[in-house]
């Protein structure tokens, strides 16, 4: 098999190297210059390990009009992606062995990224009986992490009985923290701007009272707890504590609550609508410290495409979700990496190794070293680029970040020793 050689790339910033690769591995660290093969030229580009998406909303079965495994997989190719986890939110939902190997096979088809569908916690993911998480953990999909995303697993037994039966075969609970009483026909932030806005308000402590049981639950049955998409202040003392007491919880932040704030919502532009919702500035603060000292463990997307009639319209009507595979890595580097509360080593470690470890994904999140898969991101971290949604590969274009110039560009994405992105462009 011909070798493929990107040549004098810089691993995570350090000194330039030839990264020789063959059979899907990574074979040598050449001198510049030096490496044999086929050859990308990555001089003064960053090479990272490919991104591990814990959360992606790819829709399809159901919703192909808003996205499908085949064009999210080309966004997260794109974003320098070469893992993402499914949400189960779809129609039919990803509640037993069927369904998940579908999404499975959908992405094994589409070859761009590796596709790991996520099980939902309970059935139709109305929250009254357990899914079937043993099957679709030992299905062809090898499910190992489960989530009502979208809805929260309010009912503590019910949350108790998934944490324990998820044990068995080292999966995770991946859980929406969202107290449903405490936040019914919320819109925005709860604060002095939603009042003066005149919009129903959805408080922080609707997720912390939550996050606050669940890791007292995983606690009391030696279970593992993943907390998506944390948004305020309070969420992270919450799970600052519980590591604290040895809990085996994990924790991720979207790129979106690291940089927007609920200021944006003055607009009543129904791209700022998510949930969680956008926080304050003190919040925003809070997480991004949280990310740097490891208290948060990953940079989730919590890509949530939309087709325009589901935004453009009135807020209250307007659906939850932005788009954010194709972004997440200029996000982070301008909220992380440029205001140096990240290295580039520690950003593979939030955007990779972590999520692969907490997904159990064995063929993601190494070293760039002899031996390791090759699935890698290769960077410009002097470019700068303004967001157009019209030139984003999702079916969608609900980004809220258009118009906003953002730095670094993934020039390369190589999955598992292939080119799926060369110079910005699918391959």
């Amino acid at each position: 098999m011909t070798s493929l050689v990107l040549r004098g790339v810089r691993p995570y910033g350090e000194d330039p190297v030839d990264i020789v690769i063959a059979d899907g591995v990574i074979v040598d660290l050449a001198a510049p210059g030096t490496g044999d093969g086929e050859v990308i030229h990555a001089e003064d580009l960053v090479a990272l390990p490919g991104f591990v998406d814990l959360h992606t909303h790819l829709r399809e079965p159901g919703r192909e009009d808003a996205e499908t495994v085949l064009t999210g997989t080309r966004a997260a190719a794109l974003g320098g992606f070469t893992c993402v986890h499914a949400m189960a939110n779809t129609n039919p939902v990803a509640d037993t062995a069927g369904v998940v190997e579908q999404v499975w096979r959908l992405g094994q088809v589409a070859g761009l990224v590796d596709v790991r569908p996520v099980g939902a916690v309970t059935l139709g993911l109305e929250g009254e009986r357990l899914a079937e998480l043993g099957a679709m953990a030992h299905s062809a999909a090898e499910v190992r992490v489960f989530s009502d995303d979208g809805k929260c697993v309010h009912d503590a037994v019910l949350m108790r009985r998934a944490l324990e039966y998820v044990k068995a075969f080292g999966g995770v609970v991946a859980q929406h923290a969202q107290e449903p009483r405490l936040t019914e026909g919320a819109q925005m932030n709860e604060g002095e701007l939603s009042g003066r806005l005149g919009l129903a308000g959805w408080p922080a402590v609707a997720e912390e009272a939550i996050i606050a049981r669940d890791v007292l639950l995983a606690q009391h049955v030696g279970s593992r707890l993943h907390v998506c998409h944390v948004s305020t202040a309070g969420s992270v003392e919450v799970i600052r504590w519980a590591k604290a007491r040895g809990v085996d919880v994990t924790a991720e932040v979207t790129p979106h609550h690291l940089i927007l704030t609920e200021d944006l919502v003055q607009s009543y532009d129904p791209i700022y609508k998510v949930n969680p919702p956008l926080r304050s500035a003190a919040d925003v603060e809070a997480l991004r410290a949280a990310l740097a000292d490891g208290t948060i463990d990953a940079i989730a997307t919590d890509h949530a495409p939309h087709p325009h009639e589901d935004k453009d319209c009135e807020w209250a009507a307007a659906a939850m979700g932005m788009l954010g595979l194709e972004t997440a890595f200029a996000v982070a580097m301008s909220t992380m990496v440029e205001p140096g509360l990240l290295s580039w080593r520690d950003l593979a470690q939030r955007m990779s190794v972590q999520p692969a470890r907490i997904g159990r994904v064995s063929t993601q999140g190494h070293d760039l070293v002899v031996g390791a898969v090759a699935n890698l991101a290769v960077v410009d971290p002097d470019a700068r680029v303004v967001v157009e949604p019209s030139g984003l590969a999702s079916k969608s274009r609900n980004t809220p970040y258009r118009g906003m110039e953002l730095p670094g560009r993934v020039v390369h994405t190589i999955h598992a020793g292939t080119p799926t992105v060369l110079d910005g462009a699918l391959a």
